[in-house]
This record gives C-alpha cells, sequence and structure tokens, in this order.
C-alpha cells in the first residue's frame, strides 16, 4: 500500500499535502480506494464550502457503495478537481496525485499537526 511521506491522514482515510500559503490538498488514501472499489462518480464539494473538521464536505460512489469524505481540517474550500467529473477512477488510479479532490484554505494550518504521520496511519491500516 502507497503511504507518501509528504501527506497528513485522517483516521477516516483522507490525506492532506500542504501547497503552501496555508493551503492544502485533500484526497483519500491508497487503503480507501481500494476499499471503496472502484470509483464510478464523486461529488465534488462547492468552492466557497466553510469546511469543519471531521464533517463530510462531498460523496464519492463505487460500484460498492456510497460514502462521505471528511475535512481533516477546517478551512474554506478554493479549488476543485473538476476533472474528476469526467473520471472520478482517478481516484483509484492515481489517490495522491491526479485523484485529488480538493483543495482547502485552513483556518489554522497548525491543524495538521493533530493529523497522523505516514507511520502511524501505516500502523491504523495495518491494525
Amino acid at each position: 500500500m502507497n503511504i507518501p511521506e509528504d501527506c497528513r491522514y485522517s483516521s477516516d482515510h483522507e490525506w492532506i499535502r500542504s501547497d503552501g500559503d496555508g493551503r492544502f490538498r485533500i484526497g483519500i488514501t491508497d487503503y480507501a480506494q481500494d476499499a471503496l472499489g472502484d470509483v464510478v462518480f464523486v461529488e465534488l464539494p462547492e468552492i466557497g464550502l466553510k469546511a469543519k473538521a471531521n464533517e463530510s464536505i462531498c460523496e464519492v460512489e463505487s460500484t460498492k457503495s456510497v460514502s462521505d469524505i471528511y475535512a481533516p481540517m477546517s478551512g474554506t474550500v478554493v479549488e476543485v478537481n473538476s476533472d474528476l467529473a469526467d473520471a472520478p477512477d482517478r481516484l483509484n488510479s492515481d489517490p495522491y496525485g491526479e485523484g485529488w479532490i480538493c483543495m482547502i484554505e485552513a483556518d489554522s494550518a497548525s491543524d495538521v499537526d493533530s493529523l497522523l504521520d505516514a507511520a502511524a496511519y501505516q500502523e491504523l491500516t495495518e491494525g
């Protein structure tokens, strides 16, 4: 399983990576995409949405189920990956690259400190 060192992780299997200037890119982990199966639809969050940590910001539909995606930190959605509308399978094929979901401008960049590092996330998924 792929767990990049430059990301932080939520226990709900979302990842977050700093893009600088208090902005963070968000997606689902390799573990999550594997558990979901083939992703067929992504309901993206609205730009301007005031996201609260651990609350649902959008949904992902797969051949197995519909799953909420939770914000790993509080902030405002400033960008979404509109390419997922035509290619939702990017969540499966490249979850840490072209399969990102949205970008949040954090209310407090220090919120990232409460998330799991790669080693702790690996422990979580193996436990």
